[in-house]
């Protein structure tokens, strides 16, 4: 591959000569502008405003356009003399956790090549050391006429080098998000899981561009002289009120009939769960907490139930036991009156006593 740039990483006091390459490239169809008359290609001519002469491209310049209009001629020397210590080195910043960096900062991507042997051992230590702390390179470099913040990482066996944004040139989401509050239920939660689940992993390298494979297929017929079948395009569900439930239903009836499973059936429990009115709130915890009416009502009569369930039992065990003291009072009152009984043939039998003895 074709290197566009050669420089050196400077780590630490360390010094590694590299080659810049592309680590990717365009494959799409670009298409140029013709005379729909006769078919001749329609080419852009640079004029000069103020003699309006074509002119050529050695002729050409560059220059900063100020607030008033005026032209404010700029060199490549100009720009060569700037003290970027950046021009040729890639300078290594600080080591971070992949996870730090924002994927919208990534911009192009490129691999480093060791430039020539004395370069193979540095850049060895480099790649194993990112792979030991398991950390990428926050880089500054040069490219194009200004300075570039980079991020390096391990690739297979070679550091590669994506091109970062700076900071303030990622755009803040303010005003993106809807404003609208909505409720999401458990229920769709739950089957958007499950179709998530369906879905599941895909190998990266069977996806392709259908389109483009469509678009070239119709250049070669049209230069065969051909003409291909027309293919309706399918419809768009763009500004439709669907049923959510109900997409989301086929949604994962789909996707496990394609992988050769067989779908589930939505109960009517959650159906009907995820079809009651909710109140409105902005998180699944605040309805939680505050509840929907559709559940209050259906837990009335749940609640009464078992409110009879438990009163029922909670009868019988009460008439066992009142029933039992009026057995120990019985039991006592039976028992008093046999020592009552006892003691009066007691005193009866003393007072016959002398009795006999006045006789004898």
């Amino acid at each position: 591959m074709r290197s566009i740039w050669n420089g050196a990483i400077s780590f630490g006091l360390i010094s590694i000569p590299i080659k810049l390459v592309n680590a990717t490239e365009n494959h799409s169809i670009s298409f140029r502008q013709i005379h729909l008359t006769d078919g001749g290609r329609i080419r852009y001519r640079k004029v000069c405003e103020i003699d309006e002469q074509e002119v050529a491209g050695a002729e050409i310049g560059k220059a900063y356009e100020d607030a008033d209009g005026s032209m404010i001629p700029i060199t490549d020397e100009d720009l060569g003399s700037l003290p970027i210590p950046t021009a040729r080195t890639i300078e290594i910043v600080a080591f971070v956790p992949a996870a730090s960096i924002d994927p919208l900062q990534m911009d192009a991507a490129y691999y480093l090549s060791a430039n020539g042997v004395p370069a193979v051992k540095p850049y060895t230590l480099l790649r194993e050391a990112l792979k030991r702390r398991r950390k990428v390179a926050v880089a500054k470099y040069a490219l194009r006429g200004r300075e570039r913040l980079g991020m390096l990482r391990v690739v297979d066996d070679v550091i590669a080098m994506h091109g970062l944004l700076w900071p303030d040139e990622v755009r803040s989401p303010e005003g993106v998000a809807p404003e609208t509050e909505v409720t999401v239920r458990e229920a769709e939660l739950d089957l958007a899981d499950a179709l998530m689940a369906t879905l599941g992993e895909v190998d990266m390298d069977s996806l392709h561009d259908g389109y483009r494979e469509a678009v070239e297929e119709l250049v070669a017929a049209k230069a065969q002289g051909r003409a291909l079948e027309p293919v309706e395009a399918g419809e768009s569900g763009g500004g439709k009120v669907i049923d959510l439930m109900a997409a989301l239903e086929n949604s994962v009836r789909a996707a496990k009939e394609a992988r050769g499973g067989k779908p589930e059936e939505v109960s009517d429990e959650k159906r009907e769960a995820a079809n009651a009115p909710v109140a409105k709130v902005t998180s699944l915890t605040g309805r939680k907490k505050s509840g929907g009416t559709g559940a209050k009502k259906k837990a009335a009569p749940s609640a009464g139930k078992t409110a009879a369930k438990k009163a029922t039992p909670s009868r019988a065990p009460a008439k066992k036991t009142a029933a039992r003291p009026t057995a120990k009072k019985s039991a006592t009152k039976s028992t008093a009156k046999k020592t009552t009984a006892k003691s009066d043939t007691k005193s009866t039998a003393k007072k016959a006593a002398p009795r006999k003895r006045a006789s004898a």
